[in-house]
């Protein structure tokens, strides 16, 4: 059975789990952790915004390639590959924690000169540095947890407008 969407109130203590899981994936990483660049994306990053309690980390490499050598070593800190993820993004390694539902992290592994990883912090900093975005993009996302109820997938296209909106805005 699908769980429900379920939006939190802000929880300070999101950004000290992903503190704790970026040391974990720098371990992980071992010599590669200093090609790497780890960020903290999504609600969870952005204080004062309600999120669903999902961690979501962006590792950004010079080539994404060269991570594949660590998986081994990223499966055995807890973060398992989801190569099913491939076909819709060809250009990300997606990796959650725990392998099954219900997640409390999701790893986006993607090259530093991608679009995905601009957009990803071009988006996040904006929820960060307009509260009147983040007030707005709050409402909504309640809105379409309500309405979408266990339906993930079509309540992150109905964000998808939103989203797009304001990374145009912040490309201005």
């Amino acid at each position: 059975m699908a769980r429900t969407i379920e939006i939190q109130p802000y929880h300070p203590a999101w950004p000290q789990r992903f503190a704790a899981e970026a040391a974990t994936l720098r371990a992980a990483l071992g010599a590669l952790a200093d090609q790497a660049v780890i960020e903290h994306i999504g609600s969870t990053a952005v204080p004062g915004l309600p999120a669903k309690p999902v961690i979501d980390i962006l590792l950004g490499l010079p080539r994404l390639s060269d991570l594949e050598p660590y998986f081994p070593a990223l499966s055995a800190a807890g973060f398992h590959h989801q190569p099913h993820m491939a076909a819709a993004m060809p250009e990300r390694h997606y990796f959650t924690l725990p392998a099954l539902p219900p997640r409390q992290v999701h790893l986006h592994a993607v090259a530093l000169d991608s679009d995905f990883w601009r957009d990803k912090l071009r988006f996040r900093d904006a929820l960060r540095a307009d509260s009147t975005l983040r007030e707005r993009y709050a409402a909504l996302k309640q809105q379409l947890a309500e309405q979408y109820g266990d339906d993930r997938a079509g309540y992150a296209e109905a964000k998808s407008g939103f989203i797009n909106e304001a990374l145009a805005a912040a490309k201005r």
